[in-house]
């Protein structure tokens, strides 16, 4: 007679909230690309880009989660590292060793990396795999907006994969990975260096080698539909607080602060640049791009820096990081080399700048009561406890804002170089990155043979095809 056995549904070491609010918030940081920045680019590009934007959106997700299963992501988190060098060094914590995620076990057995040495994941592999995913995904999705108008298609589907591959899993590797710069005591709470730096740099450097849009495309650059950039900037906004909520991997009280700075944040720089354009620009009127601007100049400062600092540290990193932002835009952008470079939607601005704004914040204003994972007892808070000290509240040590300079600095340099790599490799391959100029003068018709919004006789000459 066989004995009655007992079903579970989760193994032991699995924690239904933490696996739960993970899962939610990697959706929320899909939703971010895909519809948001579908949409939000889709609407401030002009009417003849939609679909080409649109599509590059949804490719550049597709590929990234081809190429996080095939190796991606072993590159960025595997465990243990390739360890090309002695222990402690660059070489040793530069990468993870490329391999797939195709087996059972690698997506039903508890989560491991380089990152989590203090604490054990309380979810699986997959539920890891798809969060960090959805991260890289948005990275190229973002410096997108520095080349739409102008870039090859098949050239975009070559440079993503490259990219991901050489570009985002070793910096995302170093910082989060358990890497050098992680080792070193470089911080970068949900990306802003990772991700939006790298993106702004990608962006302008790519701007660069691909050449400046049609001449009447950047003269008359008028948005298609603000209606879907309000869209695309509301899906982006709620999607931040997965972004930046989902980043200490337990739904626990650091994560409700990463939430509420992040809102907090986001408010104060979206105010400070529609003060600023009340008080300062030349028609002295408030717009509504303008306030867009500074909500993704919050949303992207308070990144780094999200359950590290206090609500008087989440407005002070909003307000600063949109003032900054506003005056590179304003005057920055006039003087060589930025004003040579045609990034379409300003990528190097509210993503670079404010990126590296955001992350160099973290020495000054962390403060080091915000816990982000406590000891086990009645006290919490009590010695042992991890957290981040910044100048202000650290005795005004540097240490921290040199660890965050440091990083900044290998992100704006590794980024840069390999990204001109890249594009140069693209561009031998695809004989040249731009679509021709009777292309550009047509736009998605021309490339996709479609319209965001098609007039009655390209429907009826679609119709015809099939007769």
């Amino acid at each position: 007679m066989l004995l009655a056995t007992t079903l579970i549904p989760y193994p032991s070491w699995l924690n239904t909230g933490d696996n739960a609010w993970q899962l939610v918030s990697a959706t929320l940081v899909g939703l971010m690309s895909i519809p948001a920045l579908a949409v939000l680019y889709g609407g401030l590009v002009q009417k003849k880009w939609i679909v080409n934007t649109m599509l590059m959106v949804f490719s550049a997700f597709s590929l990234t989660l081809i190429v996080w299963m095939l190796w991606g992501y072993n590159m960025a988190f595997g465990f243990p590292q390739a360890h090309w060098g002695p222990t402690g060094s660059f070489w040793a914590g530069l990468i993870g060793i490329p391999h797939t995620l195709f087996l059972h076990g690698a997506e039903q057995n508890q989560a491991i990396s380089g990152a989590n040495t203090l604490i054990p994941f309380h979810f699986p592999t997959a539920t890891f795999a798809y969060f960090q995913f959805v991260f890289a995904a948005i990275t190229p999705i973002l410096f997108l907006g520095g080349l739409v108008g102008r870039l090859k298609f098949k050239a975009w589907l070559l440079i993503v994969p490259l990219w991901i591959t050489f570009v985002y899993a070793v910096n995302a590797a170093l910082l989060w990975g358990g890497g050098f710069f992680a080792q070193k005591g470089a911080v970068d709470y949900s990306g802003g260096y990772v991700i939006h730096l790298a993106a702004g740099v990608a962006s302008f450097v790519g701007a660069a080698i691909l050449g400046p849009r049609l001449a009447r495309d950047r003269t008359h650059a008028v948005p298609s539909n603000l209606m879907m950039v309000a869209v695309g900037a509301g899906i982006l906004w709620l999607g931040w607080n997965g972004f930046n909520g989902g980043d200490p991997f337990y739904a626990g009280v650091d994560a409700a602060s990463a939430v509420l700075n992040t809102n907090v944040a986001t408010a104060a720089g979206l105010l400070t640049w529609m003060f600023m354009d009340m008080l300062f620009s030349k028609q002295k009127k408030p717009t509504f791009l303008g306030a867009i601007n500074g909500m993704i100049c919050g949303l992207v400062a308070i990144t780094p820096s999200a359950g590290w600092v206090n609500g008087l540290g989440a407005v002070l990193v909003g307000l600063i990081a949109s003032t900054i932002v506003w005056i590179a835009w304003t005057y920055i952008s006039r003087l060589r080399p930025f004003s040579k470079v045609d990034d379409a939607l300003g990528v190097v601005y509210t993503h670079g700048f404010a990126g590296l704004t955001g992350g160099l914040l973290v020495g000054l204003l962390a403060d080091p009561k915000m816990i982000e994972y406590g000891i086990k007892g009645a006290h919490y808070t009590g010695a042992g406890a991890i957290s981040v000290g910044g100048w202000f509240y650290n005795g005004h040590s540097w240490h921290q804002f040199w660890e965050q300079f440091l990083a900044a600095a290998w992100i704006i340099c590794y980024t840069g170089i390999m990204t001109a790599i890249i594009f140069y490799i693209v561009k031998f391959v695809m004989r040249g990155l731009r679509e021709k100029d009777e292309v550009l003068e047509v736009g998605d018709l021309a490339i996709h043979d479609e319209e965001a919004f098609p007039v009655e006789t390209f429907a009826e000459r679609v119709n015809s095809l099939g007769r």
